[in-house]
């Protein structure tokens, strides 16, 4: 199952494991189930504390196994083969029931170990979603840490029949004890800040309490990172308050334009970033949204949503974007029952199905090419009279057979039967007339929305809503600067916005000395 090369890695890490533990195979007489059992055979293979055995109950999903003590003080289990990004789940789960400690934050770990409760917990994965494995990691670390906590990783192509009845058409999404309890990325911290809920009034506390910055960053992705970054090795008082560290980054597959780096992974950049940060002394804040921006003479004020007020002599606002919506009838209705927006997350949920991508850019017409290889047939819906996509990517989605491409088409409506998609409806722009396309799926790639709504009478703002600045990095505010996919500078690239947020960093610094230089002799006695 797993190849030589996988093997000996696999086998280095596994030398870390101090106790032993069992895998326990729930299989039936599948091929995944046979395919399986090779995977956990070449895994015991590789280290003499791990033991494998054949699960008897009759109550869990088949094929699965748990990765369990012999006390049965873990409760971890994965359904479906946890291959493609979640290797690394699997990887991690081995090493943390064999007793390799976590690195997240002590306070954050012992935070885990106290929640007081029976949790039951259920993430639906694919093998393909880069934002999945933080939210399987993280529940699957609950469970190693807390005997209450009780986690099952399922793949939602393994289990085709459960996902339709559960009407799963977005992942990851977790359940709690038979209810919903969430879709989307999920971080450790921000699972427990739910669960234990006077996390959050502890915490807002604490930032409360925080003396005043030098620089405030706002926003985690890689504009904030480098403000921050390029802040604190001028050896100033720098923080960081970020809504999630990484930010759009986060939900990036494949980055193969960062000079230097022929290949990475949003998540694994988003990592690098964070870890990067914290080589310095700067002051991180995560899971902290910003409410509102007061400028001062002195002091600049930003209030978070959690109630916190923090202050500093400058800031810079790098909160990036986010994915623009239709804004049709039915868009919010049906998010996540069917209107999705990433489709290497949620494609393999839609496999044999039809669906629509909304958009003829690039992003639009690669999530079409990706589609079509695994949904029975995708339907591309562009605006313009024409898709704007580079003509090599044209020229691949013209080649395939499932595809069928309609321009000069508005969306005006996304309809369903009230628990998930059905179809759409679209004019056409040239004729007028309306027609409905019925299917299953619809992916909105449209372009990204500057995430300043809450900066509006505050700092000048350009008619889409992005940050004016000037060639500093300078807002219309004294003191505030801006970097990154927030603002009016063009072209939104990942070595744009961190060459923009090392350039405000920069600027608040010169403007820090320029405003602290004491006044002459002169001066005061005029």
């Amino acid at each position: 199952m797993l190849d030589d090369a996988l093997k000996t890695q696999l086998k280095a890490y596994l030398e870390r494991v101090t106790q032993p533990f069992q895998l326990v195979a729930a299989l039936d007489d599948s091929d995944t189930a046979r395919e399986m059992r090779e995977l956990l055979q070449d895994i015991v293979a590789l280290s003499d504390k791990i033991t494998l055995v054949e699960d008897t109950d009759g109550d869990v999903r088949r094929p699965s196994f748990a990765v369990a003590r012999p006390d049965g003080s873990v409760h971890l289990r994965f359904a479906g083969i946890p291959l493609g990004h979640e290797f690394t789940s699997l990887v991690l789960a081995l090493l943390q029931v064999g007793g390799h400690p976590s690195k997240e934050a002590a306070d954050l770990l012992e935070q885990v170990r106290n929640l007081d409760g029976d949790y039951r917990f259920e993430t639906y994965f694919s093998q393909s979603c880069q934002n999945c494995p933080d939210v399987v990691q993280a529940f699957n670390l609950m469970a190693v840490l807390n005997p209450r906590i009780q986690h099952v990783a399922i793949d939602g192509a393994a289990f085709q029949d459960e996902v339709e009845q559960r009407q799963v058409m977005a992942v990851p999404t977790v359940f709690l004890n038979g209810e919903s309890f969430g879709q989307g990325r999920m971080g450790l911290a921000e699972i427990v800040a739910k669960l234990d809920t006077g996390a959050a009034a502890r915490e807002a506390g604490k930032i409360d309490a925080k003396p005043a910055f030098d620089v405030l960053v706002v926003g985690g992705g890689p504009a904030g990172a480098a403000a921050a970054i390029y802040a604190a090795r001028k050896g100033i008082a720098t923080g960081i308050a970020a809504e999630r560290f990484g930010g759009q980054v986060l939900d990036t597959l494949a980055i193969e334009n960062f000079i230097s780096v022929t290949h990475t992974e949003g998540p694994k950049l988003a990592s690098a970033l964070e870890q990067h940060v914290r080589e310095y002394d700067v002051d991180i804040m995560n899971l902290q949204r910003a409410e509102q921006l007061i400028p001062g003479d002195d002091l600049i004020e930003v209030k978070l949503a959690s109630g916190a007020t923090l202050k500093s002599k400058t800031v810079i606002l790098s909160t990036g974007a986010r994915w623009r919506q239709m804004n049709v009838p039915g868009e919010n209705e049906y998010r996540n029952k069917g209107v999705a927006y990433c489709p290497h997350c949620d494609g393999p949920l839609f496999k044999g199905k039809r669906v629509a991508v909304i958009g003829g850019g690039n992003s639009g017409v690669e999530a079409a090419i990706d589609l079509a290889g695994i949904v029975r047939h995708v339907t591309l819906i562009e605006f313009d009279g024409k898709l704007r996509a580079d003509e090599v990517l044209q020229r691949k989605l013209r080649s395939l057979p499932n595809v069928t491409v309609i321009v000069s088409a508005q969306t005006t409506e996304v309809t369903g039967d009230g628990q998930k998609v059905d179809g759409l409806i679209y004019k056409d722009r040239q004729s007028g007339d309306t027609h409905r396309i019925e299917l299953e799926g619809i992916f909105v790639q449209i372009g990204l929305l500057p995430n300043t709504e809450w900066l509006k009478g505050t700092v000048k703002l350009s008619p889409r809503g992005e940050i004016e600045v000037d060639a500093r990095g300078e807002t219309s505010v004294p003191g505030v600067f801006a970097a990154g996919d927030c603002t009016t500078v063009p072209y939104k690239q990942i070595v744009i916005a961190m060459g923009e947020g090392s350039k405000a960093a920069l600027s608040a610094f010169d403007h820090l000395i320029r405003t602290s230089v004491p006044e002459t002799r002169e001066a005061q006695a005029a």
